[in-house]
């Protein structure tokens, strides 16, 4: 019975050691450095992406913050209420 587990033990440990051989090879192959390189590109790329967003959103927001300050979002007064708004100004004067 202990010979036929050792067996069993040894036969697994190979097998799971002749697997991760065979992956670390495939990754050595010109493909496997390919697509590892691929890879890398394309984490570069989705994290350039992810920035490029926050900082149009950090823009939007700051612009809006800016446009609150500076009333340029202000609705613009009907027709008669500027001619007297300018006649108001000018009979100051």
């Amino acid at each position: 019975m202990r010979r036929l587990f050792w067996l069993a033990m040894g036969i697994t440990i190979g097998a799971l050691v002749v697997r991760k051989l065979s992956a670390a090879a495939e990754k050595m192959t010109p493909a496997g450095i390919g697509a590892s390189i691929a890879a890398g590109l394309r984490d570069v790329a989705d994290a350039i992406g992810d920035f490029g967003a926050d900082v149009r959103d950090a823009m939007a927001e700051r612009e809006q913050e800016l446009r609150a300050g500076t009333g340029l979002d202000a609705p613009l007064p009907a027709v008669g209420e500027a001619s007297l708004r300018r006649g108001a100004h000018s009979a100051d004067s």
